[in-house]
């Protein structure tokens, strides 16, 4: 099957020589052609070029985007959207001037929905998260990482894994899964958290790496949830099944989780409100995606990561969403590049990076997604008739999506 993209007003992040990631002073750019085309073989980006280059060719299908731009599908690379039921009581209580540890501490948040989670059938949970999937793709997402953690026992973990591996087979998006074990210590578990540590590592991981269910382990190393020292424990476990670390890091203050994600060789660490300049220092030349969650830091009203001065340092930085029913009920990457400007102060093209590329690498998906390459994997999307890329992030309240292609087919 070969397709062709004709009469592309601007055809955005294109790259000769594809990158992993992209870095520091380098993330202000993006590489465009202006009045091009893209051809599609089968599930792949066979070639691009100004339209005045095109030569006379026989295609299976044409789509004109006479008026419209193309971009590379967004990766998301932090996900939690297999869950049960929302969490909006527990809005009205934040703002009522509950913090996010208290509602913890008193069984809400992630524990209320653990026990939702373990109540629900798996028929429920696949059918609930293959509608927030849908509507995903329909806001120009490629590919996402789902984590468990919502289970807090290991059939309840295993459960939701199935479930995500459900999804990917039967779901165009490209997806990779990851254990959460540790996502939050059980009320059963309070003053004895190394007994669940102990749980995670003697049954949770081994479970989920026999069934082949997990790409990649996380936890939530942070005050009030998880130490380091349960976090090394936890992560050297999951490295003897093969389960390369992405962890949950300084969220709510200097943890150490930065630099334990980096010892451990973690592929991201994510959150990242509480950097200073020790962490950012510590990142550098390390193969850890510094990943900030807008979405997150807006919905509880947190301070920023300090991803200007990450950048300035010569760090990536990526952005996700962060799509969970408690903290950022929502997985919209339009959404998110929106905030990366008015709220980190990004620019447009360093904010397109974060989302795509570098989201790419933090999902471990830089290789084939995130760019507009030869070669790379046909998830792309059409704008709808805009003036400038800029209108992109400015337009926060309009779905810029016309049209979504994942491994070279419309959906």
């Amino acid at each position: 099957m070969r397709t062709l993209v004709k009469n592309i007003k601007s055809l955005l992040q294109v790259e000769e020589t594809p990158r992993l990631k992209v870095c520091g002073a380098d993330m202000a750019h993006i590489g465009h052609i202006e009045n091009a085309y893209l051809i599609v073989e089968d599930d792949h980006i066979a070639a691009y070029g100004s339209m005045k280059e095109l030569s006379e060719q026989r295609f299976d299908k044409e789509v004109d985007a006479t008026g419209r731009m193309v971009l590379p599908s967004f990766c998301d690379s932090h996900t939690h959207l297999v869950y049960a039921g929302s969490r909006e009581i527990e809005y009205i209580d934040k703002i009522r001037g509950l913090s996010y540890d208290e509602i913890a501490k008193r069984g809400g948040g992630i524990l209320n929905s653990a026990k939702r989670v373990q109540e629900a059938s798996e028929q429920q949970l696949y059918d609930d998260a293959m509608a927030r999937l849908e509507q995903i793709i329909g806001f120009g997402t490629g590919a996402v990482e789902i984590k468990s953690g919502y289970g807090m026992t290991p059939e309840a973990e295993l459960k939701m894994l199935r479930v995500i591996r459900r999804l990917r087979e039967s779901s165009p998006l490209t997806i990779r899964a990851t254990l959460l074990g540790a996502h939050g210590i059980p009320m059963e578990y309070r003053g004895c958290q190394e007994k669940f540590v102990d749980l995670v590592i003697d049954k949770m991981i081994p479970q989920a790496a026999d069934e082949g269910l997990a790409d990649f382990i996380d936890v939530f190393c942070d005050a009030g949830f998880f130490t380091v020292e349960d976090t090394d424990r936890m992560l050297d476990a999951g490295a003897r099944y093969g389960l390369r670390p992405k962890i949950h890091a300084n969220e709510m203050a200097c943890s150490g989780g930065i630099q334990c994600a980096v010892r451990h060789d973690a592929l991201s660490c994510d959150h990242l409100e509480y950097t200073g300049d020790e962490e950012i220092k510590c990142l550098l030349g390390s193969n850890t995606m510094p990943t900030v969650l807008p979405g997150a830091a807006f919905f509880l009203n947190m301070q920023h990561a300090p991803v200007r001065k990450m950048m300035e340092a010569g760090l990536p930085v990526a952005m996700a969403s962060d799509y969970n029913p408690g903290s950022s009920p929502s997985g919209n990457m339009q959404l998110v590049l929106s905030f990366a400007c008015v709220n980190y102060r990004m620019l447009p093209e360093e904010a397109i990076n974060a989302t795509t590329i570098n989201s790419g690498y933090a999902m471990g998906v830089s290789d084939m997604l995130g760019s507009i390459a030869v070669g790379k994997k046909a998830n792309f999307y059409l704008t709808t008739p805009i003036p400038t890329y800029e209108y992109l992030p400015y337009a926060y309240g309009e779905n810029k999506v016309y049209k979504t292609f994942l491994n070279g087919k419309e959906v």
